[in-house]
């Protein structure tokens, strides 16, 4: 489903991924993991058409669509959920939601999808008519993901999910990943807490200063000694 190749990005003079590689194969959940300032967020705002590469590409669906606008891979099928959630507080829960779907043209087809976010998110209906930025964190990093599914994604990149939650949240919020995968999305995960994104990936990346330094399935880098040492506090529980 997505390929990037030999990716090069760079904040001006200041290279940020040296010759990133990775593969997503569709109805997968793929996670990289690495310390802050690695590149993970500067490789999926390139993903997403954010950023354009100096080098290298992205291909998604068969088709090169590095240096194509992010409004282009939304109607191709790409959503993220940046990292800060970054909902819209002066807006109700339902016009964030309405936003997901702003390409969208069947009003039916979007209407039984809210249908399901808030299935999925069932305080998101109790809070519909609410502005989002009244909504606790864990609150928002559901509305955050709920209006990025309002797209109807194939691939759902997902940047920090956990970050900032008490961790009943966090442990909420990595049973929905895996039941979105389960149901037919595949994931791109980056995520600061190591041992739940390992848990859940079927494969997994480990990121350094621009590069990937190791990879494999979740459970091989949840049991590496490498990993331990750096990202899991020197053991697995």
């Amino acid at each position: 489903m997505l390929e990037v190749s030999d990716l090069r990005v760079a904040y001006g003079a200041i290279e940020a991924l040296h010759g990133v590689s990775l593969v997503i194969a569709e109805g997968e959940i793929v996670t990289v993991i690495g310390a802050n300032g690695a590149g993970k967020s500067t490789l999926l705002k390139t993903v997403c058409g954010i950023l354009k590469p100096r080098s290298g590409t992205v291909t998604y669906g068969g088709a090169v669509t590095s240096g194509l606008p992010s409004s282009d891979l939304v109607k191709r099928g790409v959503a993220l959920v940046p990292e800060g959630r970054h909902v819209f507080p002066e807006m109700t829960v339902r016009e964030n939601l309405d936003l997901g779907a702003y390409y969208r043209g069947s009003r039916s087809a979007v209407a039984a999808d809210l249908e399901q976010v808030l299935a999925t998110f069932p305080i998101l209906r109790e809070r519909l008519n609410l502005p989002g930025g009244s909504l606790s964190g864990g609150q928002q990093q559901m509305l955050a993901i709920g209006r990025a599914l309002m797209s109807r994604p194939k691939l759902l990149m997902l940047d920090e999910p956990s970050l900032g939650l008490a961790p009943a949240i966090v442990q909420q919020l990595g049973r929905i990943i895996a039941d979105l995968n389960r149901t037919g999305t595949t994931i791109l995960l980056v995520e600061q807490n190591a041992r739940m994104a390992l848990k859940l990936a079927h494969r997994a990346y480990v990121l350094a200063t621009g590069r990937v330094t190791r990879t494999g399935t979740g459970k091989e880098l949840l049991e590496d000694p490498a990993v331990k040492e750096s990202y899991l506090g020197g053991h697995v529980g």
